[in-house]
């Protein structure tokens, strides 16, 4: 890891898997009616739970799931929103528990694999999430595998597998070239293995696509203009590091080397 914070490498990095769920502005119910067209009015039902899961209305996603519920006990779709409902309130014995059944249901469902990772990754179960997440990104149908492969990197990360969490990330990037948190990991990646000028080209990129740099990306190049000998990137990334971040581990850690020097 960071040669700076490598004891600090779990507790500092905040990073965020990518959770497939729809999530409107507004919602609007129309009418319609279950027994006119039963899977149009199951359909319905579950993209207005998961609209409602985005906009934070637990109840009314509730409501409409147990009417697509009633629809159809059996729908993996329908599981799986009942999943999101639960792991966003908390339960998540029962958000566990509709994962499973959703994909039990259909073992095919990518994207309840990838939500199931997601939750697997947020209790720190990686060896789970990674499991999920290889499933996931070997669907070559999938619209959303580059996502899939950036939370494989992840997960291969949280287990110490640099090279294996490089390769996702590098798949990942092959699909979307402008994938910010892929850019600043592979850079992160590459510095810690020595690489300087590699770790600069993904870096440099990641800073083209990111409207505002995290703390991390401004303390990779912050090191990365250390080893260079440029005085001015170095100067110019620590007083934004200290101006927008100045309570972060980041710029603590900043600090301890400059005193060290």
């Amino acid at each position: 890891m960071f040669r700076l914070i490598k004891s600090q490498y779990k507790n500092i990095v905040a990073v965020t898997l990518i959770l497939l769920c729809s999530a409107c502005v507004t919602t609007t119910e129309t009418v319609f009616t279950e027994k006119a067209s039963p899977e149009k009015a199951l359909d319905r039902r579950v993209e207005l739970a998961r609209n409602y899961v985005g906009e934070g209305d637990y109840e009314n996603a509730k409501r409409n799931l147990k009417l697509a519920y009633e629809i159809d006990p059996n729908n993996a779709k329908v599981h799986e929103a009942f999943a999101l409902v639960y792991q966003s309130t908390g339960e998540y014995e029962m958000a566990e528990e509709s994962f499973k059944t959703a994909i039990r249901l259909d073992k095919s469902f990518s994207r309840a694999r990838n939500n199931y990772a997601v939750f697997l990754y947020s209790q720190e179960r990686y060896e789970e999430a990674e499991e999920q997440l290889e499933y996931v990104a070997g669907d070559t149908l999938y619209e959303g595998r580059p996502s899939a492969f950036v939370n494989l990197g992840l997960c291969r990360r949280k287990l110490f597998d640099d090279p294996g969490a490089e390769e996702a990330f590098v798949r990942a990037l092959a699909m979307n070239r402008t994938n910010r948190i892929a850019l600043l990991e592979v850079a992160e990646i590459r510095f810690d293995a020595g690489d300087y000028p590699v770790s600069g080209q993904y870096y440099d990129t990641y800073r083209t696509v990111a409207r505002q740099q995290s703390a991390r990306g401004l303390w990779l190049g912050i090191r990365l203009a250390r080893e260079a000998g440029d005085r001015n990137a170095e100067g110019s990334y620590s007083l934004a590091l200290r101006n927008m971040y100045p309570n972060s581990a980041e710029y603590q850690a900043y600090k301890r080397a400059i005193a060290s020097d």
